[in-house]
């Protein structure tokens, strides 16, 4: 498998796959793959990976600003991470998040967010932050990881693609 930047040719399978990856998850809105295309339209897709095996697309992930307690500019924001259904469960999303976390850390981003699943996402070194906040969120479900400093507090905010 290959982790490599997205290119032009791939956006058709990256909407594909972030589409059928969410479709039925309970706390989908069913828009993933327009937040995507809307955070590449506006030039805030910091980081889009893809995953490719044997010539194929299978998973991507997108990562972008946030802003928190109105600071801006040193933080990122992890998802939606998306692995096609007949490709998870076998490491994918988690090469995707780990490249991309090392990516990100070596392009001198000050840490990342995430939101979702605290049993997966802690295995990458995202912890619950005291102060760290994303509003009508349980707490557990919003973490952070640190690459320099301390973890900021205060209200995160994504993109606007993300409230569309």
């Amino acid at each position: 498998m290959i982790i490599r930047q997205e290119k032009p040719a791939d956006l058709p399978a990256i909407h594909r796959i972030v589409r059928e990856a969410f479709a039925g998850a309970e706390h989908s809105s069913g828009n993933e793959q327009h937040i995507v295309d809307a955070l590449r339209d506006a030039g805030a897709l910091t980081l889009s990976l893809v995953a490719e095996r044997d010539g194929e697309i299978v998973g991507h992930v997108a990562f972008s600003p946030v802003t928190i307690g109105g600071n801006e500019g040193c933080w990122l924001g992890m998802g939606p991470v998306a692995v096609a259904p007949d490709a998870q469960r076998r490491g994918v999303g988690a090469a995707l998040i780990g490249q991309g976390l090392e990516r990100i850390q070596a392009d001198g981003w000050a840490g990342c967010v995430v939101l979702g699943d605290p049993a997966y996402y802690q295995r990458f070194g995202f912890r619950v932050s005291e102060g760290l906040e994303f509003e009508g969120v349980p707490a557990e479900y919003f973490m952070a990881i640190a690459f320099a400093g301390a973890i900021p507090v205060g209200n995160a905010v994504y993109h606007p693609a993300f409230y569309q």
